[in-house]
């Protein structure tokens, strides 16, 4: 087999450090390891570290979304809300209604309210930009200042500097009338500086030497360095013990890629680039020769992989499809004794699919359980019977005899058979063993018993009977057995057929006019539209022309939609009402009039000014009736006027007719006390000042005359306290 193509050098990754890369005699590369003095011919793959943006970020755990920002919608009692993930939704607190989307009701509203914020915030843009560019402008004036004040103090601290050395020995030259002393303190200058120079000329050239002698240790070592690792090459070639290239084709090599990637789990919907890193460090990436062959591979597994998951998926859906078996399987696997009560196993499965997967109700799925229960007694009965007769059948081939025999002696034969183990409770052992030595120790001279098979009744005559004649019987007992069978099924299959034809009808029905219900709701959305105008667009949606509900259903369905529509916009008219009027005694008069006609409920219900003013008229009614309901309910619950109405209704001198001063509080001297005469001290400015502060009192303030009137005749229509148990009649 001729030698697989050189590896592209360009697409292998760099080895490790520690690995170097050498050519054998034969002209075949291999890599040694000069900490570990390994030798191998396949190529070490250097730890792969995965980029920033490839690293997928840590799973933290998702934070709970809540409100953030809250913004009343002017003229309504809907807020727009954003949450803490950027999400939108829109909430009416006195309806208890959220929705995702904007309200019909309000679009307009919210789309002047998000006008107004974007014309704020371009204001705000604009005053930002403003600040910024005064802010920059001012920071440049400053810089400008600052600079300027640098410039003259650099100029005047150069005007005080001294003149340098050298250019002092250039204007000394032709200065040759100078003073002594002068002359004297410029030879001194000149000493100074010649003495400065020569020391830094030998620094300089200490520093030289030293350099010299730094690079040439830095070669000695480098020299050192190398001929140490020719030494440890020789001795590893001298040492390498190099085994048979293995030669692959390229489908066993991609096998053994796509065998790294299952081993992987790599996931199919992942890219090349993302998965690369979970298995670039694997000696088998390098199987294939290539890249691009790698990339090739990496496609194939894919595909072969989203397809098993696809098909196993879809399996477990087909599993899932089955309720009735899911349900049988929990009752096999969860309920083990005739004991489980259904309340308990419902409590603890009731949230698990397979509970609640099946079954039209609860009622149901108990009939079933009972059911169940009843299965299991059978089976658990059966297979007592069985191991009883099984243990029988042990005691027998036992060889017990002896009438006297002893169960813990004959327990120590049988106790390793199976059979002893399949009757559970020992103490059913040793009653099954009692009784098999009851029935074995009958009297000597008992007969044994006669078979049922083989006992045949005193003074019976048998007479043979003709072959034929037997067959052409047992011939007309299997046809009879037949045909009732027959008849049997065909009456169960009737019923069965019945009972499916009436659940799949209702089953129809009911999803018939939820899709009815909900066309509506997508369709239909003026309360003022009519059957016969809304048809020629209904008739335009399949869930009109497909659906099994007949013509009068589906107009009462319409209807029952129209007039929901409309009770919503009434009630939010009725909301405008009372956010307009705040008394009863408020007239149409006071009313915004032409901002209620403007408003969302109006332009939908179609009301003009009379109809407006009718429905006014007509809510104000409704709402002096509930609050004079409340008025009323208010006395009836005031302790206070009940107990002094009824009070001022007894007769004579009190229940008595006398109570002491002492009853009262009074404990100077003892005297009588007309209860009655009390009871008229509380008058109604009495009971007025107690009601006063209750708003169903107050509400009433526009007629005062008619709210003492109502008092009054609740006074009177009170009656007299009954007597006290305690306190007897007197004649």
């Amino acid at each position: 087999m001729s030698a697989p193509p050189p590896f592209v050098q360009l697409s292998l990754p760099p080895l490790p450090p520690g690995w170097t890369e050498h050519i054998s005699p034969g002209g075949q590369p291999y890599y040694f390891n000069t900490q570990t003095q390994e030798s191998t011919y396949v190529r070490p793959l250097p730890t792969f570290l995965i980029p920033p943006q490839v690293v997928p970020p840590a799973v933290a755990p998702a934070k709970k979304e809540k409100p953030k920002i809250k913004t009343p919608i002017p003229g309504t009692d809907w807020l727009r809300v954003i949450t803490t993930a950027g999400n939108v939704f829109y909430t009416n607190k006195a309806k208890k209604e959220s929705l995702w989307t904007v309200p019909e009701e309000i679009k307009d509203a919210v789309a002047a309210l998000e006008k107004e914020e974007k014309e704020r915030e371009k204001r705000e843009l604009k005053e930002k930009e403003e600040a910024t560019q005064k802010a920059e402008e001012t920071r440049l004036k400053e810089v400008e200042r600052i600079k300027s004040e640098v410039e003259d103090a650099v100029g005047k601290r150069k005007a005080e500097e001294a003149v340098p050395v050298d250019e002092l020995v250039i204007s000394k030259k032709p200065r040759v009338e100078e003073s002594e002393d002068e002359e004297d303190e410029d030879s001194e200058d000149e000493s100074d500086e010649e003495e400065w120079q020569r020391e830094a000329a030998a620094q300089l050239a200490a520093e030289a030497e030293e350099e010299k002698k730094r690079q040439e240790e830095e070669k000695q070592r480098q020299e050192e360095e190398a001929k140490t690792k020719e030494a440890e090459l020789e001795k590893a070639a001298k040492q390498l013990n190099m085994p048979a290239r293995v030669d692959l084709s390229i489908e066993e090599a991609k096998a053994l890629f796509k065998t790294l990637l299952r081993e992987k789990d790599i996931n199919p919907l992942h890219p090349w680039d993302m998965s690369l890193p979970l298995f670039i460090n694997d000696p088998r990436y390098v199987f294939l020769p290539s890249v691009s062959a790698r990339r090739e591979a990496f496609d194939e597994y894919c595909r072969d992989r989203a397809r098993e998951l696809r098909q196993s998926q879809v399996k477990k859906e087909k599993e899932a499809s089955d309720p009735k078996g899911e349900f049988e399987r929990l009752l096999r696997e969860e309920v083990t004794s005739t004991r489980t009560s259904w309340t308990e196993w419902r409590r603890q499965w009731k949230k698990d699919r397979r509970f609640y997967g099946w079954g039209r109700d609860d009622r149901e799925r108990e009939k079933r359980f009972r059911e169940y229960l009843k299965e299991l007694g059978e089976k658990k009965r059966a297979a007592a019977q069985k191991a009883e007769a099984e243990f029988f059948a042990l005691l027998r081939e036992s060889g017990i005899t002896k009438p006297d025999a002893h169960w813990k002696d004959v327990k120590r034969k049988i106790s390793s058979d199976p059979r002893y183990d399949a009757v559970g409770s020992s103490s059913l052992r040793e009653e099954l063993f009692n009784t098999f030595l009851k029935a074995h120790q009958g009297p000597a001279t008992s007969e044994p018993p006669v078979s049922r098979e083989t006992s045949v009744p005193p003074k019976v005559e048998i007479h043979e009977v003709d072959p034929q004649e037997r067959e052409r019987l047992r011939k007309e007992r299997k046809e009879r057995a037949v045909k009732e069978r027959e008849e049997k099924v065909r009456a169960e299959r009737s019923r069965v057929e019945a009972d499916i034809d009436r659940s799949r009808s209702s089953l129809t029905k009911e999803e018939g006019e939820l899709q009815f219900k909900t066309m509506l709701t997508d369709a239909i959305r003026d309360p003022q539209v009519t059957w016969d105008d809304a048809l020629p667009e209904l008739q335009k949606d399949p869930r009109f022309t497909h659906s099994p509900l007949p013509i009068n259903q589906q107009v009462n369905l319409f209807h029952a939609h129209v007039e929901a529509l409309r009770s919503k916009y009434m009630t939010n008219l009725r909301a405008l009402f009372e956010s307009n009027a705040p008394g009863l005694d408020t007239p149409f008069t006071a009313l915004p009039v032409s901002s209620i006609l403007s408003s969302l409920p109006i332009i939908k219900l179609g009301y003009g000014v009379d109809r407006l003013e009718h429905e006014y008229d007509k809510w104000q009614r409704e709402r002096n009736t509930d609050a004079r309901a409340a008025f009323d309910q208010m006395l009836h619950e005031n302790a206070f006027v009940e107990f002094w109405g009824r009070l001022g209704k007894i007769g004579g001198k009190g229940v008595d007719e006398s109570i002491k001063a002492d009853d009262i509080g009074d404990d100077a001297e003892e005297e009588q006390v007309d209860m009655k005469a009390l009871a008229k001290t509380v008058d109604l400015k009495e009971m007025t000042r107690v009601l006063q502060n209750d708003k169903r009192y107050l509400v009433f303030d526009h007629i005062p005359e008619q709210r003492e009137g109502w008092i009054r005749d609740h006074l009177a229509r009170l009656s007299a306290p009954k007597l006290s148990v305690h306190v007897p009649e007197h004649s």
